[in-house]
């Protein structure tokens, strides 16, 4: 099917797939313990500077929910920054003149390296943020660099030009967050021991990259609302990439949602999720994965 067609059909079906499966997802506020709503969220956030959707990349439920998410933050907020781990930060020049309408959605797409699963689970945020005029950041650090890095350490990002340099967060990466590390660690497994540290000085390049646009975004716009997205492990527990936005300014107030599909969905044991984010969203396993097709 033509990926325009598909797209067309997920952004008229989407409303309808939600209501059909309203009961599939629940929302957890860890704070009050209370189950709430998507508009419930909404309203918690007025404070917030920064919400971060931490996803689950092939999670269609989680893309469908963002979607709305994002369409209720700017009806209730108006000004609202959409921030992306799916784009990076040398393609924020293309990005803008997509967004101004100057350069055609496929050069778009083409230049900035658009991930696989762009048209169905990403295009319809961007697209709302064009027709809003809100801007979008691509926040992520350019995958090159991060293979330098994980190929011959962060002291190698000393030796770029300072053109290059610019794409990234200050050097030296932070790499602090000893509760992140080890998570990490445990999800390498034995792999850690062969790969070594740079795989992990890797990442930590992607997060303060990430944490540093959104960083410098809301030091020129400190009344606006940014809605980061970004998968979860890179938010979850509030490290990662939050851990580094608190590096750089404790006056920003984030708040983080950690989204995932379960198993015990019909009785959940929130407190064995309680310390991943401030908000929880959890579906069914057999719903929400529906594929990127």
């Amino acid at each position: 099917m033509n990926n325009k067609i598909r797209t067309f059909l997920l952004a008229l079906l989407c409303p309808i797939y939600l209501a059909a499966q309203s009961t599939t997802y629940k929302i957890y506020d860890t704070e009050s313990k209370e189950e709430i709503s998507l508009a419930d969220l909404v309203a918690a956030v007025a404070e917030t500077d920064v919400l971060v959707f931490g996803e689950e990349h092939d999670d269609s439920l989680a893309h469908a929910l963002q979607d709305q998410l994002y369409n209720m933050l700017l009806e209730k907020y108006e000004t609202v920054t959409l921030s992306m781990e799916m784009f990076e930060t040398d393609g924020q020049l293309i990005l803008d003149e997509y967004l101004a309408g100057l350069i055609t959605e496929e050069k778009m797409t083409s230049n900035t390296r658009a991930w696989g699963n762009y048209q169905t689970d990403y295009r319809p945020m961007v697209e709302l943020a064009k027709k809003k005029g809100q801007a979008v950041i691509a926040a992520n650090a350019p995958r090159r660099y991060v293979n330098l890095v994980s190929r011959r350490g962060l002291a190698a990002l000393e030796n770029l030009p300072k053109a290059s340099k610019a794409y990234l967060a200050p050097l030296p990466i932070p790499t602090d967050d000893s509760g992140y590390y080890d998570r990490f660690k445990e999800i390498m497994g034995g792999a850690m021991h062969s790969i070594g540290i740079n795989i992990y000085h890797a990442q930590c390049t992607w997060d303060a990259t990430m944490a540093y646009r959104m960083f410098q975004h809301w030091k020129k716009h400190k009344k606006e609302h940014i809605f980061h997205l970004t998968g979860r492990f890179h938010s979850d527990y509030q490290q990662g990439t939050i851990h580094q936005l608190r590096r750089l300014n404790k006056k920003i107030s984030v708040k983080n949602i950690s989204c995932f599909s379960i198993t015990d969905f019909n009785r959940p044991n929130w407190n064995s999720y309680m310390d991943l984010g401030d908000f929880l969203i959890v579906s069914e396993a057999t719903v929400s994965k529906m594929g990127n097709q």
